[in-house]
């Protein structure tokens, strides 16, 4: 495995510039997702990473060697689509054999790789049988065994999980995390789905407009979101936004629809000013003495329920545990605790930091 190097990375095509002098470093056995919504060019960045794009501009390196005008066969990479692009006519074992085979690597050693492989995936029992004898999970592991048995310095996925159902992408985001464990890889994973990057991720790229918006853990993008664009994508349900400002004390945000919250104390980020106040659903809560909501809808999930609530003219989503016995229409009071309030400013969208 090796570590991977972006270097003020950038790519047009013809007059329209798609990635924005990117920079990332990818360690040594990381798994790093790259999110964002279609059209942020993250599955751009991740074919210039494969050599399947030329550059536009900068540099990539994976381990010692600048690979940047390398053809992909000599990259030492290997790339698993969203398709799973297996041969029909070849059975499991041909399939994840099949790059082997033209590489003349001997017969034994094609067994050995292939039941290596087929024993980290639980498809032992399946090596004899064709693509339309497997259901969409099994095809999507032997598009993985194929790209293990290559023993590639990196391993490419983009949007892997895209045609499978929802309980089938559960059990493969399990399965591709627990893979990378047993190989150690170092992964880069493309995906639009923000909840596959925080669960899959030890660090995740938030990418939009071809620039990065924001780089780290998943909890520090959920704890620390840079601006308002990371804070409004990482989490679900989004994290709800008032557009507002800071009285002149500094001790109150009023929303543009008149929704006031109170501090107990001056929160630091200037007074006066205009804000975006960002609060996570899942830390309103019920109180027996708060702030007056109404109750629009309710949405039951099992564990929990998501409600929508009036706020003063505002809407918010919060998420209560515990399936609270409450009833659209009915007026509840809620408690906003003020230490997980986040502030952005209203012209830029960048994080505000208190200071006191």
């Amino acid at each position: 495995m090796a570590p991977v190097t972006i270097q003020n990375a950038t790519k047009s095509f013809g007059g329209l510039t798609v990635l924005h002098g990117i920079d990332v470093e990818i360690a040594d056995g990381e798994f790093v997702v790259l999110v964002g919504p279609s059209g942020c060019g993250k599955s751009t960045l991740l074919r210039l990473i494969a050599g399947l794009e030329d550059m536009s501009g900068g540099k990539i390196r994976i381990g010692d060697r600048d690979v940047t005008d390398l053809h992909p066969k000599d990259r030492d990479i290997a790339l698993v689509f969203q398709s799973y692009a297996l041969y029909p006519h070849m059975t499991v074992a041909e399939n994840m054999g099949f790059s082997l085979r033209m590489r003349d690597v001997p017969k034994a050693e094609q067994d050995r790789k292939v039941q290596m492989a087929a024993q980290i995936l639980d498809l032992s029992q399946l090596l004899d049988r064709y693509p339309r004898q497997l259901s969409g999970g099994q095809r999507q592991r032997v598009a993985m065994g194929r790209a293990i048995v290559r023993d590639p310095q990196v391993f490419l996925f983009d949007e892997p999980l895209s045609n499978l159902d929802a309980k089938l992408r559960v059990q493969m985001r399990a399965e591709i995390r627990e893979l990378h464990k047993k190989l150690g890889a170092t992964i880069v994973y493309v995906t639009h789905d923000q909840i596959e990057a925080m669960t899959m991720a030890d660090k995740i790229v938030v990418m939009r407009g071809g620039h990065v918006e924001q780089m780290g853990t998943p909890l520090d993008l959920y704890d620390r979101p840079a601006n308002v664009f990371v804070a409004g994508f990482i989490g679900s349900p989004a994290m709800n936004l008032l557009t507002g400002s800071i009285d002149a004390a500094g001790t109150a945000f009023v929303s543009q629809k008149g929704a006031r919250i109170d501090f107990p104390a001056p929160v630091g980020v200037g007074t006066g000013r205009d804000v975006v106040l960002g609060l996570r659903p899942e830390d309103i809560a019920i109180a027996e003495s708060g702030l007056d909501a109404k109750v629009r809808i309710v949405e039951p999930t099992g564990a929990e329920l998501h409600v929508i609530l009036d706020f003063h003219g505002e809407t918010l989503t919060a998420v209560l545990h515990g399936r609270p016995d409450i009833r659209e229409g009915e007026a509840i009071k809620i408690a906003l605790p003020h230490q997980t309030l986040h502030f952005f400013d209203t012209q830029s969208g960048d994080r505000l930091v208190a200071t006191r």
